[in-house]
């Protein structure tokens, strides 16, 4: 058998001139100049050990990234050159003019809104532009601007270096100037390799075509500083009150801080956050030798005031609000956003949410300015006719808020049409044109607040009859209080008997608690977040879910696009007003979600004919349906603890109607009960939406 040869130990150059000393065989002399030489070659060698690994293995991947893009992108390659091509030919300096008026549309299509921003009153070119806002910049987003070919590859090294040598302190981003200008006129915000190829091509022929000059132009009057506010003029004005030339050192690099992150360093919302990096801006511009120690310290120390009133964007109503926020995501989506619905942790939902709140208004400024035409399905007659409905069973309270004069008692109301999905009216507060900042907070899809019992068929009752439980099964209503007391084990409880049916029409919560705590409140939710109910965190699964008992809550939108799910045979469509968007090229770019099915179509149906109930002889009963319209109707009243929020869900074989009412800050009013105010609205919005059409219809399951 073979010996096993022996790993060779590395010689040292070091131990080799030792050796030779003590064996005389270095006659020449010289020992101390070797001895040095030796112990630098063994350092060296020994450096060298040490790094060639990841050297190797950078080299490796490297190698082996380009490979797969040329095998994955090769035939591509050509395609995203000849757009780069097209988009740079065609350019003109009028196409880095970016503010072009967006319009909205109604069912009709008769314009109910005009988006835009006074883009060419705000324009500075070159020559007018602050030349530390310039350096200012070229020092934090580009130090090699003036010198790069439109890609900085050795930025990338740098930014890669910094990134690891600071363990991910020190996070900056590798897009030149050149290729955020390129993202902003040309790409979406989709994070893709396909749009960084595109990007960096754009670029290199900008470049080629344009000035720097030209190009830092561009990039500054076209960047975003937060609240839908394009270019340094119009952020210098908007922030500071004065002309962008009238701007000190402090004041250019806390606004230049902004379009980093416009809305993690809104001015409004965030100031300090800004500050910080007006700090950081100050550094590296004295780092680059753009100011003096002296200027940057004195600069640190300023103390800005920034205007404390929000500057008024155009919103002329709720239904326009609404129009846009749907835009807006429907924009995110195209740009690859992914939306969340379920969250490892309150850490995780929060990170989300600020992830969104970026990417949201960096869409809803690019409707300002980006020229798209959108169309809805909105009935802006029915609009009309339902904010009287809602004005007037609310006039009783004449209550404002001593800050802004708004009417402190408030409503939300959200229809969506049966057939189509989508919401043709949308309410979200009373109605005071007198005062501008009125339609600022649209509470139909932006007010969250606690559903009560109008859950209960969306994550208990439906849900339940996907198992076994049918509108027959026994319940039994518990005492909810002992329930949750720490260590009682719900499944054990007993109380008053009766079917499913009648836990339901007379809105027994014992039996909601003991069927949820059966059925698990992860299985239950997983409805809710399935008809992208956004704001269901980790907290929320408890068994008090099931009594509506939510951290956030939801809004009118959400619970009516659920309800609507239940008509619509259990499947689930996403609510929104659009039917067209079409850009600045005239093209096309919406396209119709397909329905998702959520619920059995036997659940559903069972689910809508128990809800029959409420109207005709349960907690709805009140508001005597059937005395004004012969129509098949069904729904759900929800009253929140201390009568805080008041709801009202309910369908009709036409449309889905939810109806809440409450403080915009909640407190208890005595009288405020699902079934009494919230019933009275949803009654007279859907005589209203259903005037003129065919009572003697059901719905379309119905036996």
């Amino acid at each position: 058998m073979a010996k096993k040869r022996k790993k060779r130990k590395r010689e040292s150059y070091l131990e080799q001139v030792i050796y030779a000393h003590e064996n005389g065989e270095d006659a020449s002399g010289g020992y101390v100049f070797r001895l040095i030489g030796g112990f630098i070659l063994d350092f060296f060698q020994t450096v060298w050990m040490i790094i060639k690994w990841p050297i190797l293995a950078a080299c490796a991947l490297g190698i082996a990234a380009c490979v797969f893009v040329f095998f994955r992108y090769g035939k591509e390659i050509n395609s995203f050159r000849e757009f780069a091509d097209e988009c740079v030919d065609n350019s003109t300096e009028d196409t880095f003019k970016i503010f072009e008026t967006t319009y909205i549309y109604d069912k009709d299509e008769t314009m109910i809104a005009k988006l835009s921003e006074n883009g060419d009153s705000n324009y500075l070119v070159y020559d007018d532009i602050p030349k530390d806002a310039v350096n200012a910049f070229v020092a934090v987003e580009d130090r090699n601007f003036w010198t790069n070919m439109g890609v900085d590859f050795k930025g990338i090294v740098r930014v890669s270096m910094d990134y690891l040598l600071s363990n991910g302190d020190e996070v900056a981003g590798a897009s030149t100037i050149t290729q955020q200008l390129t993202r902003t006129v040309f790409l979406s915000r989709e994070v893709s390799v396909e749009r960084k190829m595109k990007e960096m091509m754009i670029a290199i022929r900008l470049t080629k075509k344009y000035t720097k000059e030209q190009i830092m132009e561009y990039y500054i009057n076209d960047a975003c500083f937060s609240n839908g506010i394009y270019g340094l003029e119009a952020a210098s004005q908007a922030y500071f009150g004065v002309s962008a030339k009238e701007l000190d050192l402090s004041q250019i690099a806390y606004l230049c801080a902004i379009p980093n992150r416009p809305t993690y360093y809104d001015p409004y919302d965030h100031p300090e956050r800004a500050l910080t990096r007006r700090n950081k801006i100050l550094d590296d511009m004295c780092k680059e030798g753009y100011i003096t120690q002296e200027a940057c310290d004195a600069a640190k120390t300023e103390e800005l005031t920034v205007r404390t009133e929000k500057q008024a964007v155009g919103f002329y109503n709720y239904e326009t609000t609404y129009a846009l926020n749907c835009a807006a995501e429907y924009l995110m989506k195209l740009d690859g956003f992914d939306f969340r619905y379920e969250f490892d942790s309150q850490e995780d939902y929060e990170n989300y949410e600020q992830l969104y709140e970026e990417q949201y208004e960096l869409e809803k400024a690019n409707l300002y300015s980006g020229g798209y035409k959108i169309y809805t399905a909105l009935d802006t007659t029915k609009q009309e006719a339902l904010q009287e409905i809602l004005d007037d069973e609310l006039s009783f309270d004449r209550e404002v808020n001593s800050d802004s004069e708004i009417y402190a008692l408030q409503g939300a109301v959200t229809v969506i049409d049966n057939d189509t999905g989508k919401v043709v009216a949308i309410i979200g507060g009373r109605s005071q044109d007198s005062i501008s900042s009125t339609y600022s907070l649209n509470r139909a899809f932006q007010s969250y607040r606690q559903p009560g019992s109008s859950i209960k068929p969306l994550i208990v009752y439906t849900p339940a009859m996907m198992q076994d439980y049918t509108p027959d099964s026994t319940v039994y209503d518990i005492d909810v209080k002992t329930a949750q007391k720490k260590g009682v084990d719900v499944s054990s409880l007993t109380g008053a008997s009766m079917s499913l049916r009648s836990a339901v029409v007379n809105s027994k919560n014992g039996c909601a608690y003991q069927v949820f705590n059966d059925i698990g409140p992860k299985y239950g939710l997983s409805f809710a977040t399935q008809m992208e109910f956004d704001r269901i965190v980790p907290a929320d699964y408890t068994l008090s879910a099931a009594l509506g008992g939510l951290t956030y809550g939801v809004t009118t939108v959400q619970m009516a696009s659920g309800y609507a799910a239940l008509v619509n045979e259990g499947e689930f469509r996403t609510p929104t007003c659009i039917t067209s968007i079409v850009d600045d090229n005239g093209d096309e770019l919406y396209k119709e979600d397909k329905a998702v099915p959520v619920y059995s179509s036997d659940a559903a149906a069972d689910m809508i004919d128990i809800m029959k109930g409420v109207i005709k002889s349960g907690t709805a009963a009140s508001m005597k349906w059937s005395s004004s319209s012969s129509l098949a109707a069904a729904g759900k009243t929800g009253t929140t603890n201390e009568s805080k929020d008041g709801w009202f869900c309910g369908v009709t074989p036409y449309y889905t109607i939810s109806v809440w009412v409450g403080y915009d800050t909640p407190r208890t009013l005595d009288s405020l009960r699902g079934g009494s105010y919230p019933a009275s609205i949803w009654k007279d919005a859907m005589l209203e939406m259903t005037d003129g059409m065919d009572e003697d219809v059901d719905f379309p399951y119905a036996e």
